[in-house]
């Protein structure tokens, strides 16, 4: 066929005999013009000078300004290449009606195509290079094309071409659009004056874009990248090569702070509150607020959302269109089913902006084919693009709606956060104290109500969307398939309730397996705590049955929850079989012939959208009901108490927010966030500042006059209260406990409910160092704690340290003073944690100073240097006002004025002097009590609580060491490979390779059959699913089939299609329920032998392993690994699965029908392939950040919510509010970039989705296959669409969560002890051990094959009934000694022979429960005491009895209520630690063994308790054998025989009076250092 731009069919194409215009040809060709213009002068602009031009523009990661209506420009662009598309199809189909080809009908077109796609590029690039001069070659363009345009409409015109052709549309579209974007850029010169004027207009780009830290550019970029997140390409790609970390992130822009949101919510609020102040019983509505403050955000969602939903209906009638014109093909007679094309044609010609008349129209030229907007749309070619640009529209808009959603909130959470911190910073003291706000309420407004509301938001829009998306659905359905489409319509309405109910029962069993697995926690952290006495006792057994026990309920609620997903999913996947089934079987009677394929494939697809929003309404529903009750609880917490508005409290008002909003600015040039805000409280505070005068008593500090304070219940806590405190001088505060010394610190803080009376303060009240009676501390290291926001100063911060004792303790952290104390790292003891607390409020460099009893958990040692070097001295030396409360009546002498209290009132005031002459009574008695007190001194100087406290911590940082070396070897590994070969290729595959060695551990430990069940199960359902929908279109296009399935005759073949479709629908549904249970009931298998075997391996693991690993390392592996593989992998498992056998199926079905499909599959696999290679790395990066920031952002809250009092005391709200700030940022700013991860991932797939349906619908089109087929190649395309996306997202979940399986399976490899026996079990006689003989032999003992022995060739001989005694230096091996009896170390040579038998043959359990030892920490479990005494139950009342009786706590325990079934709390927290020893005593008595361990054992406890302990071991042990290892050495100073060790070997052995006797013996000098 020959080519011209005329064609050569017709000479008239050439005359112009009418004049120029009135040739058509001719006026196509000048159409060309403005489009070659702009190419020629752009292209060199592009290609030549832009290599120059951007290296000289310094704006950050080359994002730019945009020029005034960029958004507009970019729609508009966006729709006139869509336009243009039309144009070019209307074009080429009407060509192809001629003899010849028409150049002149669509070469224009593809030319402005390329034209307009120039001209975004030309203008993207002169924004990003603020460049606006050469916009005025745009400017031309869009003149010149508007004026031929408008020359061509004109012309038809005037040749009374109507509207009714799709030619005269679109011309008149062009012409609208160019006009449109003409104005667009005559605005830009209007506002930025670069051309005509002579002052152009400076700009600058955003504050944001200023500043380097903000990498988060979704508000900046241009609308194409916005759309389709491609300014996310780089993080993604570049964290192959390295993880993303926070720095890599950066922080928020300024729109998305959490400050920015919570000053716009709590504007609305108050507006709210404004409204409802004159209604005493209505509250304000958080609602409103909410909307008026995100209300629009939500709406753009909302729109979007409309819009995608109504593009989704484009899918089943550009189906039903193309499905109709094959029909058409394949049917010579002309039967077509005018109600669908019509259908079609309404949908896609409004989108084309055309009438739809069916009359042919005569053109009036005969080269000028006409073609109608109904011929246009019956080309199959035609609705293949159509269909696929819908596809991508509709994708584009969801993503965005989701996009917005989920940022507003963000935005809303961040605002919340800030209004509840807000408010806990307020709340009056006596609300916490008095439980009407626990800490518990407020963690859960903090971690659980804020984020149902976010949560709510995410999925709000989808509650006006689904509605209206249902509606539309049932009518197309309707017009398909009349009545009976109906039918299908109401199976799906009326099964939704069941949905909703199966929802709320899946909720209720969630709740019901939490409880159960934190009672099971509890029961795993107490044995974890106690496993040295479990195995020493050999009862670890009997504790780990209880565990099972409870795992067992937790498993029955954990099969119910199984149950109730599983039905979930099956709804699901079940309803839409049941709808169609229902719907054709209808369709089939009523009409008496099936439905056609057009109609058939159609209404198919209709019933998969209908599902969805059916299946998520019943979540929606739940949301919103979980959002109105945390809207309930916001709105009660919001207005609780506040503390009352006192007058010195004004000063702060200012400082609150102010601060931050004055700094946000500030943020961008400052690296440290901190610095502006501290050093603008430094500045308040010095400004306040006056000079201290020399003490005068005149001068007063503070004064009260005539005070009753409360704690907010309205009756006086103290009454009468008039006092003074002087300056610069040091008032201490006396009284009995409970008789208000505390309160009076808080009434004077202003803490208390002021009911009459005045605080005043000289001059102002400012910040007052503070030290709390209950320590507080932050989770921060040990120097953030004692600076606490001042700055640095290295000699005042030695003097502090120094003088609270604390340097020894710092020496022993791992990390000096950096180390991370509290919640979140080292635990400290009550005395360690005090002495931190004082040491704050010495080294605040404030003038006024309050200590609350500071000395109470301290030694009297601590005490005496705290009061000399840091009270006497220091405070003195700095002129500082102190107020102290305490009971050491001995520092009296000390105290320059004397405020005596007694049941909330004070009883005297003034100098000791004062006191001694006015009331010699009181004096009398304070003497009594101070040497009292100096005899309990002397008991104490033996009893060295620090040594103890500091030997505790070492000992828990003693694991710390070896912590790095075990916690996961896999990391080591990982990390020295990246060490040896630093190629990025290593470190590539290392971060993308999927885990499949654990996911195949996961799998086969539910067992084998349940493994080939679940995947036989599943391929036989999607099996029958492909079947069922194959049959159909067999059915559908029977007419046209060559070879039918079923006989031709009609009552038989109606029956034979309907028979079999119901069989195969029937199939699937039970199928679908099958393969949900098998993947559950596998998951709960797996979890199930998991547990137990990690159970089992941690309860028989070494000693040595419990030393070196974290208690909080193994407990993880119980608490959330466990949880993961109970509730999250068998969902996801199952999700993988089911998308990816779908899309799997679905390939397979389209290359069935249309083979050549295969080709396109190459290149769309591949971009397959690298986007998810790339997102699952990015995932779970982005993932691991989310999880780590919230954690801190949970801890401030809380730790905020209990030392508030310090926090108000010591005017620190303004910088804290800016952390919490800066955390919630940095935990939003990390869930922002998962979202738009997610985001990223989901356009990219629904793309390639988009293009394998274009692919495949092209295939079918030209291959010409049966209208069945292609129908079911189309359906299969779609469905595509929405699984590609879960396919990668449940992978890269499955990875994440597969970390836990893997982390289960690191402890499954680890070493048990040896518990089995060498010899006959039977020789050993059942008393055995009678006599209680020791002998050691040679004995060499080490805690691990690769560590140095411990004890070296230890021999020695103890005879039955002795008692010995072993001392010697820490670490001289005495405690190994202990552990050797039992085996519980390594014993590498030698041997330990009691009663005849060497204890290395018998099996362990045996050992150990013949034995009995005391330990150093005396250790209880929750239970009753009887259980303590005796977990086996094998005693007698009696017995126990007896063991109370002789360990001295038979009286005590009787006045318990339920006597030996008392309860035992955690820990045995309800007794004190003497007593709890003495239960231990009772404990090694109860098990009546011939020889008893004490392994220091009287090192934590009084004198009082040592003594009975001392006298119970001489006389109810006087017939055993008692081996002490002794704390302190007067202890064994009554033994038969005594044992000096040193360095694992033994230097002395012989009776304690010989060794008395040699002057030079170490024993002696022992004893001499004791005394």
């Amino acid at each position: 066929m020959t080519v011209a731009f005329c064609g050569n069919d017709n000479p008239s194409a050439y005359n112009i005999s009418a004049g120029f215009l009135r040739n058509v040809c001719f006026l196509d060709a000048i159409n060309l013009v403005p489009h070659v213009f702009l190419l020629f002068i752009t292209f060199p602009i592009l290609f030549i000078g832009w290599g120059t031009q951007s290296s000289k523009v310094q704006i950050h990661h080359n994002t730019w300004l945009h020029f005034p209506g960029h958004n507009l420009r970019w729609i508009l662009t966006f729709t006139l290449l869509f336009v243009h598309v039309c144009e070019i199809g209307e074009g080429i189909v009407s060509d192809a009606r001629l003899q010849s080809r028409h150049l002149h009908l669509f070469l224009p077109a593809i030319m402005g195509f390329v034209a307009a796609t120039t001209s975004i590029v030309y203008y993207h690039n002169i924004e990003t290079s603020n460049f606006p001069k050469l916009l005025l070659a745009l400017f031309l363009y869009w003149v010149m094309a508007f004026v031929t345009k408008t020359i061509k409409l004109v012309r038809y015109i005037q040749d009374e071409i109507s509207f009714r052709q799709l030619r005269f549309c679109i011309t008149g579209m062009m012409v609208v659009l160019y006009g449109l974007l003409m104005a667009v850029e005559i605005n830009v010169i209007r506002v930025r004056r670069y051309v005509f004027f002579t002052n152009p207009q400076k700009v600058k780009p955003p504050e944001d874009l200023q500043d380097l830290g903000v990498r988060f550019l979704q508000p900046f970029v241009n609308l194409l990248s916005k759309a389709t997140y491609w300014w996310m390409n780089t993080l993604i790609i570049s964290a192959h090569r390295k993880p993303i970390d926070l720095k890599v992130i950066g922080k928020l822009p300024i729109a998305m702070r959490a400050l920015t949101n919570y000053v716009c919510l709590k504007d609305a609020y108050e507006e709210q509150k404004k409204k409802v102040a004159d209604k005493p019983n209505r509250i304000p509505s958080i609602w409103l607020a909410i909307f008026r403050a995100f209300g629009r955000p939500i709406l753009l969602s909302s729109t979007f959302r409309y819009l995608a939903d109504l593009l989704g209906f484009a899918g089943p009638l550009c189906i039903s269109g193309i499905i109709q014109s094959f029909s058409n093909q394949n049917q010579s007679t002309n039967t077509t089913d005018n109600g669908t094309v019509i259908n079609v044609t309404l949908i896609n010609a409004t989108v084309i902006n055309a009438t739809v008349i069916n009359a042919p129209i005569t053109p009036e030229y005969s080269t000028d084919p006409f073609l109608t907007s109904t011929d246009f749309l019956k080309n199959c070619y035609v609705l293949a693009v159509l269909l696929f640009l819908a596809l991508i529209l509709q994708r584009t808009f969801l993503q965005a709606s989701y996009y917005v959603t989920i940022e507003t909130g963000i935005n809303l959470r961040g605002a919340l956060l800030a209004m509840i911190y807000n408010k806990i910073l307020r709340l009056s003291t006596s609300n916490l104290s008095m439980g009407e706000m626990t800490l518990g309420q407020i963690n859960n407004l903090v971690a659980i109500e804020t984020n149902q509301l976010m949560w709510f938001l995410f999925l709000c829009p989808n509650l006006w969307a689904m509605p209206v998306q249902i509606i539309m659905g049932v009518i197309l359905l309707y017009n398909l398939l009349g009545w009976s489409a109906l039918v299908g319509a109401a199976v799906i309405v009326l099964l939704a309730p069941i949905q909703y109910f199966i929802a709320t029962k899946l909720a209720e069993a969630q709740k019901s397996t939490l409880d159960y697995s934190t009672e099971r926690l509890k029961k795993t952290n107490e044995i974890l705590k106690g496993i040295k006495l479990l195995k020493l006792y050999a009862w670890e057994h009997i504790f780990c049955r209880s565990v099972e026990e409870t795992r067992m309920k937790e498993l029955t609620s954990l099969k119910t929850f199984a149950l109730y997903t599983s039905l979930s999913i099956f709804m699901n996947a079940a309803i839409p079989i049941a709808a169609v089934l229902a719907t054709f079987v209808t369709y089939t009677y009523v009409k008496e012939e099936p439905p056609s394929t057009a109609q058939a494939f159609a209404s198919l697809s209709l019933f998969h959208i209908l599902v969805t929003p059916l299946f998520l309404l019943s979540t929606v529903v739940r949301f919103a009901v979980k959002a109105i009750i945390s809207v309930q609880k916001l709105n009660e917490f919001l207005i609780s108490d506040e503390i009352g508005d006192d007058s010195w409290r004004n000063g702060d008002s200012a400082l609150t927010y102010e601060s931050c909003k004055k700094h946000t600015g500030l943020h961008s040039k400052a690296i440290n966030r901190k610095q502006p805000l501290r050093y603008q409280l430094d500045s308040y505070e010095h400004s306040l500042r006056l000079p201290t005068h020399p003490a005068d008593i005149n001068d007063c500090a503070i004064k009260v006059t005539n005070g009753y304070f409360s704690w907010g219940s309205g009756l006086a806590t103290l009454s009468n209260i008039d006092i003074r405190i002087p300056t610069g001088q040091m008032t201490m505060i006396v009284g009995q406990v409970g008789c208000g010394k505390s309160s009076l610190l808080l009434a004077i803080l202003g803490e208390m409910q002021s009911l009459e009376g005045k605080v005043h303060w000289n001059r102002n009240r400012y910040s007052v160092a503070y030290a709390a009676q209950k320590p507080w501390l932050l989770n921060a290291t040990v120097e953030e704690n004692i600076t606490f926001g001042s700055p640095f100063n290295k000699q005042r911060y030695r003097a502090v340290t120094d003088a609270c004792s604390l340097q020894p303790d710092i020496d022993l952290l791992p990390f000096g003073d950096q180390t991370e104390i509290g919640e979140r790292g080292i635990n400290l003891s009550g005395g360690q944690r005090q002495r931190i607390c004082v040491a704050r409020a010495l080294y605040q460099n404030t003038n006024i100073v309050f200590l609350d009893d500071p000395f109470s958990a301290l030694d009297i040692h601590l005490s005496d240097h705290l009061m000399q070097e840091g009270i006497l001295k220091f405070l003195r030396d700095d002129k500082r006002t102190l107020v102290l409360v305490t009971h050491k009546l001995q520092y009296l002498p000390h105290a320059d004025w004397i405020i005596a209290m007694k049941d909330g009132t004070v009883l005297r005031e003034g100098t000791l002097k004062d006191i001694q002459t006015k009331d010699v009574e009181l004096f009398e008695h304070w003497k009594t009590l101070m040497n009292r007190q100096d005899q309990e001194l002397e008991k104490d100087m033996e009893a060295d609580q620090t040594t103890l406290e500091r030997k505790t911590l070492r000992r828990a940082m003693y694991p710390r060491e070896s912590k790095a070396q075990l916690e996961d070897e896999d990391e080591a590994e990982e990390e020295e490979e990246e060490e040896e070969d630093d190629d990025m290729l290593t470190v590539m595959r290392l971060r993308t390779k999927m885990p499949w060695k654990t996911c195949w551990l996961y799998l086969t430990s539910g067992g084998f059959l349940l493994l080939f069940l679940m995947i036989f199960s599943k391929l036989v359902k999607h099996s029958v699913i492909v079947a069922i929908d194959y049959w159909l279109a067999q059915w559908t296009s029977m007419a046209n089939n060559k070879q039918a399935l079923c006989s031709t005759e009609q009552p038989a073949s109606k029956t034979c299609y309907v028979v079999v479709f119901s069989i195969l629908s029937g199939a699937g549904i039970v199928l679908c329920l099958v393969t949900s249970l098998t993947v559950e009931w596998m998951g709960l298998t797996a979890a199930k032998n998991l547990h137990h075997d990690l159970l089992n391996k941690i309860i028989l693991g070494p000693i040595r392993f419990f030393d070196t690993t974290p208690l909080g390392l193994i407990l993880n592996r119980f608490s959330a690994d466990t949880n993961i593989i109970d509730q999250h992998i068998p969902s996801t498992l199952e999700s993988l699965s089911r998308s990816t056998l779908l899309c799997l199926s679905a390939i397979g079905m389209i290359s069935y029908a249309t083979p050549q499909f295969v080709v396109a599959l190459v290149p769309l696999g591949i971009a397959f392939y690298f986007i998810q290679k790339y997102f699952r790395v990015a995932s779970k990066d982005l993932q691991e950040l989310d999880d780590s920031t919230q954690l801190p952002l949970l801890c401030h809250f809380s730790e905020t919510a209990e030392g508030l009092t310090t926090i108000r005391a010591f005017r620190h709200e303004p910088r804290f509010k800016q952390h919490m700030l800066e955390l919630t940022d940095t935990n939003n700013i990390a869930y922002l970039f998962l979202s738009a991860a997610n985001r990223w991932l989901e356009v990219r797939t629904d793309y390639l989705g988009a293009f394998i349906v274009l692919t495949a619908a092209m295939a079918a089109i030209s291959v010409g296959s049966t209208s069945g087929l292609v129908g079911l190649g189309l359906l299969y395309a779609l469905t595509i669409t929405n699984y590609l996306n879960w396919v990668v997202r449940n992978l890269a979940d499955l990875e994440v969560q597969m970390g836990a399986v893997k982390k289960v399976n690191s402890f499954l490899n680890m070493e048990s002890e040896n518990y089995d026996a060498t010899m006959d079990i039977s020789q050993v006689p059942k008393d055995w051990p009678q006599e209680g003989e020791i002998k050691i032999e040679n004995l060499c003992v080490r805690y691990e094959n690769n560590l140095k022995p411990v004890l070296k060739h230890v021999k020695t001989y103890i005879k039955p009934g002795q008692k010995v005694g072993i001392c010697g230096r820490t670490g001289s091996g005495k405690s190994s000694l202990s552990l050797a009896f039992f085996r519980m170390v390594d014993i590498f040579d030698g041997r330990i022979v009691i009663d005849g038998i060497d204890i290395s043959k018998l099996p362990l359990d045996m050992l150990r429960s013949r034995l009995s030892i005391i330990l150093q920490d005396p250790i209880l479990f929750s239970g009753s005491i009887r259980f303590n005494l005796d977990p086996e139950c094998k005693c007698t009342d009696e017995t126990l009895w007896e063991a109370l009786e002789i360990a001295q706590l038979k009286n005590m325990v009787k006045a318990l209520p339920g006597g030996l079934d008392a309860m035992v709390t955690e820990g045995g927290e309800n007794f004190s630690v003497g007593q709890r020893q003495l239960f231990c005593l009772a404990r090694a008595f109860v098990r009546k063994s011939s020889i008893l361990i004490m392994d220091e054992a009287t090192a934590s406890i009084d004198m009082a308790t040592e003594n009975i302990l001392q006298k119970v071991v001489m006389t109810a042990f006087a017939d055993r054998t008692v081996v002490i290892i002794a704390h302190r050495v007067h202890t064994i100073l009554t033994a038969d025989l005594v044992i000096v060790m040193k360095r694992g070997v033994i230097l002395e052995y012989d009776t304690p009076e010989n060794l008395l006797a040699q002057e030079d013996s170490i024993f002696a000098s022992f004893v001499r250092a004791d005394m």
